[in-house]
């Protein structure tokens, strides 16, 4: 399946922001992981061509600071939550009342968040995510954000260099990053009563860089936990991702 040119929509501030479709049917917003892009999490390993290939529309935004999305200098561009903010300008400007979101690492907090916030999925996806990564926030965003002041002095030793080389694969400005970094606060675990919808928490075999699947599906009122094979970095290439989205979300 061919992979069309972006659209473009405004961000919660007007921000020119790409998003990626394929597929017809049922929608499901897929929001991608830090540094990287809907490209990479979601269609380069097939995983949208098999929910595509299931009767859904895949509705994959590039994060603000992402892929083809702005990156803008401002401060004032990364008020908190902001893209939480981003995925309900995305929901408002595709005129969606019936429809799923799935996120993977940062995208997972991000879905999280728009819960929170109101936002009302039928189902809810939280993948690459555990509950110290919603409610212990500041430790993952100190580890990045001293990836991107070491940027380019990081040695292979380091456990830090993975992310480096990240990083510089993805092209990401790192002034725009680092701005994005400081927009996210740490989720209150008692406000996770707020996500009911029937979610998914999927992740890993090998994966704990975000804390405990376990530990966060216990949490949610009406949570389900999948693991499959992979770390955190190579589960999104898995087959098994897409398998276990589509027969989730064909439920």
């Amino acid at each position: 399946m061919a992979e069309a040119s972006p659209e473009f929509f405004p961000g919660f501030d007007g921000a020119q922001l790409a998003l990626h479709r394929m597929g017809s049917g049922r929608p499901v917003v897929l929001l991608h992981g830090l540094f990287s892009s809907a490209h990479v999490n979601w269609i380069k390993f097939g995983t949208a061509a098999k929910l595509a290939a299931a009767g859904f529309e895949c509705l994959m935004p590039d994060l603000r600071v992402h892929g083809q999305s702005a990156a803008p200098h401002d401060p004032a561009a990364y008020p908190k939550d902001v893209l939480a903010r981003d995925t309900q300008a995305l929901v408002a400007h595709l005129g969606l009342t019936d429809f799923d979101l799935v996120g993977f690492s940062l995208g997972s907090r991000t879905a999280a968040r728009a819960v929170i916030g109101g936002m009302q999925p039928r189902r809810l996806v939280l993948s690459g995510m555990g509950l110290e990564g919603l409610a212990g926030w500041a430790k993952r965003q100190d580890f990045f954000v001293d990836v991107i002041d070491r940027f380019g002095t990081i040695k292979r030793d380091d456990p830090a260099y993975f992310a480096q080389q990240f990083l510089k694969s993805m092209g990401t400005d790192r002034v725009a990053a680092r701005l994005l970094l400081g927009a996210n606060a740490d989720t209150d675990p008692a406000e996770l009563a707020a996500i009911t919808m029937p979610t998914l928490v999927l992740c890993g075999d090998q994966d704990n860089d975000n804390g405990s699947a376990a530990k966060l599906a216990e949490l949610l009122p009406d949570a389900t936990l999948a693991l499959i094979p992979g770390t955190h970095m190579s589960s999104v290439t898995m087959p098994e991702l897409g398998d276990k989205l589509v027969r989730f979300l064909s439920d």
